[in-house]
């Protein structure tokens, strides 16, 4: 993995929600319904679905190598004190899942762990309004700030950050 990630933040108390709220618009009129875990039930299938996912769309993150057991995955993302399944937003395209905005929350910042859009539905903006939809739960935190790190080749992801106004981390 690269040595040197690229570690954003986005300050809640400036983030214009309003600005990106045609994201989210556009997803709905494409057909596409946005919902939280919580929203959807946090059961076995589903977690093993946000699993297939994520995994699906983990494989472009540059030198990400092999995925996560099952088991490992359940561990790292379910089994902390952190997760909150109000804090994982799916998009749906029908019955069918096509991306995931999965955040955690630490104190006084949300952590994106991953966002994620099969290759499929990408270039529609589903990313920005994940996030955007998940900024609810951000604010339910009371989080002032949003942390991600990306690694340096994931331009896209660090791009799509940055039009939401996320900057350099500074600690």
């Amino acid at each position: 993995m690269a040595d040197q990630w690229v570690r954003l933040e986005l300050d809640v108390a400036s983030f214009d929600e309003h600005h990106f709220e045609k994201y989210v618009t556009r997803c709905r009129a494409d057909g596409i319904r946005l919902a939280t875990l919580a929203e959807l039930g946090d059961t076995p299938e589903h977690r093993r679905a946000l699993y297939e996912l994520n995994k699906e769309c983990s494989a472009d993150i540059p030198e990400r190598g092999a995925f996560y057991s099952y088991e490992e995955y359940a561990e790292r993302r379910f089994s902390v004190a952190s997760y909150d399944p109000r804090g994982v937003v799916v998009a749906l395209d029908g019955d069918i899942w096509v991306g995931m905005a999965a955040t955690s929350a630490h104190g006084d910042f949300v952590f994106n762990e991953m966002t994620g859009v099969r290759a499929s539905h990408r270039g529609r903006g589903i990313s920005i309004a994940m996030k955007t939809f998940g900024m609810g739960f951000v604010r339910e935190c009371g989080a002032s700030k949003v942390r991600t790190f990306h690694h340096p080749l994931n331009e896209s992801a660090i791009s799509m950050n940055q039009k939401m106004g996320f900057t350099e981390a500074r600690d």
